[in-house]
């Protein structure tokens, strides 16, 4: 079927090879076997091909001319367009995919994250730990604006101009950030502290005088001073911040070389003072998706700071400083929910990261008044993790 319809139609063949997003959807697929879907696919564009001549799109290409070259005469718009009839055209052969890259897992790598989420379920109640105790650390560099932003602007408003010395050196700053789960009054949000120091100009420039107190970014991130910020600020803002009761506390960081050990004798000593029992442990290697700011909080506190439009470091921290105190209560807490499905979605594929993010209309259940605390785990599917580990032990 396929070959009747590539003899059918021989102008289609020129279509295929031309859209960039047809490549990627037929040519690469992995249903490419599938005949009878493609030949679906490419009946509809052979009976749209006026559509594409009104598009002004030219085919005459040879051979030798590139890719960038044959493109030349459509715009993006004109992409889109064509991109928006094929979804439409397609009833359901062709669907949008954005596909991110994920951290490589060796098996003791799957091991150590089905051991993690093993251990984050509680024997009696197969409920998934509340983490009313857990606070997650991370660091990131946080960019004082993105190369390509879309802007909507009215009718005759000017176009706004950025410019920046270099789009490959884009000023950053690093930030170690902070977070609890919210409850009780309790935002759940430790603090956001950057890697920058104060010192005097060197020199004049025509925007200072020689001396004058300017914020300068650290760009080497060691372990000294990854504990000296964990001992003096982020200890200090959990003794302030926490609330009453609970005072046993664990720290969670992943395994990032600048990281301290976990058992560091100055670290235990100032986390042990006020009648605090604060722990650090470290996440299993390669586990973004098990720590609540790579899973979405860093994500959405980048997109605020950036409609903040800081323009030195001063801006830039303050916006990442406030960004981080706008972001809404509610969404971390459902974050720490989502981190929940994850590891249910871990134990299922044996502690592969080759999972879609479960969704379970976490506003409409806030909405409700039904949105659960924790997530429960199935017993068959606990056990067929413990059978699995022990068979990998054998």
């Amino acid at each position: 079927m396929f070959y009747s319809i590539i003899i059918s139609y021989p102008k289609v063949t020129k279509y295929i090879f031309y859209f960039s997003i047809l490549p990627s959807i037929i040519l690469r697929s992995s249903n490419i076997h599938n005949h009878s879907k493609l030949g679906k696919i490419l009946e509809i564009i052979a009976g749209n091909i006026d559509l594409f001549l009104l598009l002004n799109i030219s085919m005459e290409a040879n051979s030798n001319t590139t890719r960038s070259r044959r493109e030349k005469n459509l715009t993006s718009k004109e992409k889109q367009v064509i991109y928006e009839f094929l979804l439409k055209k397609s009833e359901g052969l062709i669907r949008p995919h954005t596909n991110a890259v994920k951290p490589t897992l060796t098996e003791d790598n799957k091991r150590t994250r089905l051991e993690f989420c093993l251990s984050q379920i509680d024997p009696d109640t197969l409920l998934f730990s509340d983490m009313f105790n857990v606070v997650h650390i991370d660091e990131k560099w946080f960019y004082m604006c993105k190369t390509t932003t879309k802007y909507y602007l009215v009718h005759d408003e000017p176009e706004p101009t950025r410019r920046v010395k270099s789009k490959r050196f884009i000023t950053k700053a690093m930030f170690l950030a902070a977070v609890a789960r919210p409850r009780n009054g309790f935002s759940g949000k430790i603090g956001i502290f950057p890697f920058t120091f104060i010192e005097p100009a060197k020199r004049n420039s025509k925007n200072r005088v020689a001396g004058t107190m300017v914020t300068k970014v650290d760009e080497s991130i060691t372990k000294e001073k990854v504990k000296s910020c964990l001992i003096e600020k982020v200890i200090p803002a959990i003794h302030a911040k926490w609330p009453q009761g609970m005072r046993t506390i664990i720290i969670q960081q992943d395994n990032a070389k600048p990281h301290i050990d976990c058992n560091n004798a100055e670290f235990m000593q100032a986390a042990s003072k006020d009648g605090f029992d604060i722990r650090l442990i470290c996440q299993p290697p390669n586990s973004p998706d098990l720590n609540v700011l790579d899973l979405g909080f860093f994500r959405s506190i980048q997109d605020l700071q950036h409609e903040k439009a800081p323009t030195t470091i001063e801006e830039l921290v303050a916006a990442v400083k406030q960004s981080f105190d706008e972001y809404p209560v509610e969404k971390l807490n459902r974050v720490f929910l989502t981190q929940q499905t994850c590891m249910k979605e871990i134990m299922k594929f044996k502690g592969d990261n080759d999972y879609k993010i479960p969704h379970m209309g976490k506003d409409r259940l806030e909405r409700e008044g039904t949105l659960p605390l924790q997530i429960r785990c199935e017993s068959d599917l606990v056990n067929d993790v413990v059978a699995y580990l022990e068979e990998q032990e054998q």
